[in-house]
């Protein structure tokens, strides 16, 4: 993540993993969630504050699920269920389930059907947020296998020469095993910044790059601007509860896919933001942006088993082989080295792991009020 969106150094709250777990664990279960559930949103969350993908840890989505929840649109004891399978494949229907906890369910299926067929395919319909997508596709590195995960999102994203957004910012993540070095662990927004990290502008009152988001025409922005230079954006960060009430991650915010313009490419980013609405919307079913019919997200997860394919030691042998050379390439600037996707992550875990998980004071204030609003054990 961008060292913008960071907590500033003088105003970190530093609270320690396992607290953190015990106070979040308690806010799902005084939302009508099992205790097993709970456990599984909550280390879903953790794992990303861990990461340093704080967009979609504690800080954002727990408001974000409160909304969803008192709305009646998140479904706490959801009755998930297979409506469709073969040996390697799986259709389900999420019954408005938290993506948090029905998709670790749904990548155990695939993890399963690709220990006996050599892949696994699972396809969600009536989801909800699905959190950091990395955890689910890191489920398979354990393993020894290869995951993928994509979720379809409500629109967020203006299309190349759209004057509205129409589809969602449509994440990807592929993870893959090493041998000694970190996996490979790649996780993006098909467009130019992820949602989330437009709350954290917000909050932290950091400007915006230029190709990152469009004007209310849906012209991109090709210059740094801040959010209070917007009226309808500057309270991005506030409401959260409110605008995931329905489900649909609404927000005065167009972003733009990544590339921007025409010129840069964002007909790359668009086409796979629509790659990602086939394989997690409409192969289950899903109704999904732009049809107007939008019901809720959906998912796809993949596993597939190295064994299936080459001897599992010799892949990552060659993985570390892999990796290690573009970590040894030269720098073409002072102080930056060239590293790969899931490598940085992997440092920050163990930093935070014995530092503690860093909040803004804020988040704080939050888990503050919310803790005596539920009558549950405070945080700090």
């Amino acid at each position: 993540m961008l060292e913008r969106f960071h907590v500033p150094g003088e105003e970190i709250v530093l609270v320690e993993e396992n607290r953190l777990r015990h106070v979040t664990e308690q806010f799902f279960v005084t939302q009508g969630m099992s205790i097993e559930d709970s456990k599984i949103a909550t280390d879903v969350l953790i794992s990303s504050d861990l990461r340093g993908v704080e967009t979609h840890g504690v800080s954002n989505m727990l408001r974000a699920y409160l909304g969803a929840f008192r709305s009646k649109n998140l479904n706490p004891k959801p009755n998930w269920k297979i409506v469709r399978e073969t040996p390697s494949c799986a259709t389900i229907d999420s019954d408005a389930g938290l993506g948090i906890v029905v998709a670790p369910k749904a990548m155990e299926i695939a993890i399963e059907k690709a220990k006996k067929t050599g892949v696994g395919l699972v396809s969600l319909g009536n989801g909800r947020h699905i959190g950091m997508l990395a955890y689910h596709a890191m489920m398979a590195l354990e393993h020894d296998m290869i995951g993928t995960c994509m979720a379809s999102c409500g629109p967020r994203m203006v299309p190349t020469f759209s004057s509205e957004a129409a589809i969602g910012t449509n994440p990807i993540s592929y993870a893959a095993p090493a041998d000694k070095l970190p996996p490979f662990v790649f996780d993006a927004a098909m467009t130019s910044v992820a949602g989330n990290k437009i709350v954290l502008a917000s909050r932290l009152g950091v400007p915006l790059e230029p190709g990152w988001i469009a004007d209310k025409r849906g012209n991109p922005i090709m210059e740094e601007v801040y959010l209070n230079d917007f009226p309808e954006f500057e309270n991005e960060s506030k409401n959260l509860e409110q605008r995931y009430s329905s489900g649909n991650i609404s927000s005065a915010v167009s972003l733009l896919p990544f590339g921007a313009t025409r010129e840069m490419g964002s007909h790359k980013g668009y086409s796979m933001a629509m790659v990602v609405d086939i394989l997690s919307g409409i192969l289950n079913g899903n109704k999904t942006a732009p049809t107007g019919e939008f019901t809720g997200q959906g998912h796809f997860l993949a596993a597939y088993s190295v064994e299936a394919f080459i001897d599992t030691k010799e892949f990552k042998t060659l993985m570390d082989q892999y990796l290690q050379s573009f970590l040894d390439l030269p720098s073409n600037s002072e102080g930056k080295e060239v590293v790969y996707a899931g490598f940085l992550e992997a440092k920050e875990q163990e930093k935070r792991m014995k530092q503690g998980i860093p909040l803004h004071p804020e988040v704080i204030d939050w888990f503050t009020s919310m803790s005596k609003e539920l009558n549950i054990d405070s945080l700090v």
